[in-house]
């Protein structure tokens, strides 16, 4: 037996927040890898492996180029506002939480002019509003929220494209999809996306640390149609397309160091999606499954949801209130005593209301694992002992 096949990650508490999620042992050797040039032959092939998968992932294998840049997911907001957006145009953001004001203050930071369309807490941006605000402005840039870990709001992000495409066919699209990706379909290709923001340690079960980035073709010529100049120097397309370029043709470049280890244990990671069992649809399909069962054994618990409708909550996690008189002390500590951890509320507004669990990557995936029946018995057991002490 190989060291890759023997080796088992250390025990530890069960992490199912939004994010970062479970790796699987594999993932995690792949990781501990050894150092190698990042202009080495067999790293190069590994790097342009990665490009080409994330191209079937996100259904972008006609007009997708990929960028894998060592940063957070949060670095794909800049990437998309430095290389699409000049100083004083107009942006639109369908804001459905926190991430959908961080976008907004991102684009603002590099010049851009801001519409909000803010959504009710748990609800969505209605269709009407939507199409309303675009008739009214030239906007040079939508942007979406696929998953809005402060809520768990999974937007229609098919449904936004398509009317953006009606009413304003010049406008990017943008989808952060940092959430999203690994766990719910996202069609680049079919919906007419222009840039998917995502990152590694979500949906797609890899350690953080890079900023993944889909650009259509329509999105590259907006930006070599600029006039004005990238305003930013580490995330400027200019710089990392020809880079981009060379490593999938299976030549060196060389702009900035990539994190080896880190791609490695990406290309792990996509290898494990798209070749092993479940398929991609199944995959997907899993996720709505778990989610489901997820979230009706909490309502079957006392909890409500954050999302007003099931129709547009994510798969990979769920935000739930707490059941009536039932508060975060008596839930988010006495589950990490029990070595599960979950992630406490984010909305400004309701922050001490709810709590949020994730479950995707080889949490929803691996049924082997039982970290799904895992969490929903302890947390039965905590919310149980908290009602136990108040009679």
């Amino acid at each position: 037996m190989s060291s890759a096949q023997s080796f088992q990650q250390a025990p530890h508490k069960l992490l199912v927040i939004p994010g970062p999620v479970e790796c699987s042992d594999s993932i995690l050797y792949a990781n501990a890898s050894p150092s190698v040039s990042h202009v080495s032959p067999a790293f190069i092939s590994v790097f342009g492996d990665c490009l080409r998968m994330l191209r079937k992932v996100l259904y972008a294998e006609k007009t997708g180029q990929p960028f894998m840049i060592a940063g957070s997911g949060t670095l794909g907001w800049d990437q998309t506002a430095a290389n699409l957006v000049e100083p004083g145009e107009e942006c639109l953001v369908l804001n459905h939480g926190y991430f959908g004001d961080s976008f907004a203050d991102c684009l603002e930071t590099y010049g851009a002019k801001v519409t909000v369309l803010k959504a009710a807490i748990g609800g969505i941006v209605d269709e009407k509003e939507l199409t309303k605000a675009l008739k009214e402005k030239k906007f040079k840039l939508v942007t979406i929220t696929h998953v809005d870990t402060s809520t768990g709001v999974l937007a229609p992000a098919a449904r936004y494209a398509e009317l953006i495409h009606q009413a304003s066919p010049d406008t990017l699209i943008a989808l952060d999809a940092v959430c999203a990706a690994g766990s719910e379909e996202i069609r680049f290709d079919d919906w007419g996306i222009d840039v998917v923001v995502t990152a590694p340690q979500k949906g797609l079960g890899v350690p953080p640390g890079l900023s993944l980035v889909m650009a259509s073709k329509k999105a590259l010529g907006v930006l070599n149609a600029r006039k004005a100049p990238v305003s930013s120097y580490y995330v400027s397309w200019r710089r990392w397309l020809p880079i981009m370029e060379a490593y999938e043709a299976g030549q060196p470049k060389y702009f900035a160091t990539p994190p080896v280890q880190l791609v490695t244990a990406l290309n792990v990671g996509l290898k494990q999606i798209l070749d092993d069992s479940p398929s991609l649809q199944d995959r997907f399909q899993i996720h709505k499954d778990v989610s489901k069962y997820v979230k009706d054994e909490l309502e079957k618990m006392g909890c409500g949801f954050v999302p007003l409708s099931r129709d547009h909550s994510a798969n990979g996690m769920t935000a739930a209130r707490y059941p009536q008189g039932i508060k975060a002390a008596d839930v988010l500590g006495p589950l990490a005593e029990r070595d599960i951890v979950v992630a406490g509320g984010l909305h400004k507004d309701i922050a001490s209301e709810y709590f949020r669990v994730g479950h995707m990557g080889v949490t929803a995936v691996d049924k082997s694992r039982g970290d799904v029946d895992k969490i929903l018995k302890n947390v039965k057991e905590v919310l149980d002992k908290a009602r136990a002490k108040q009679a």
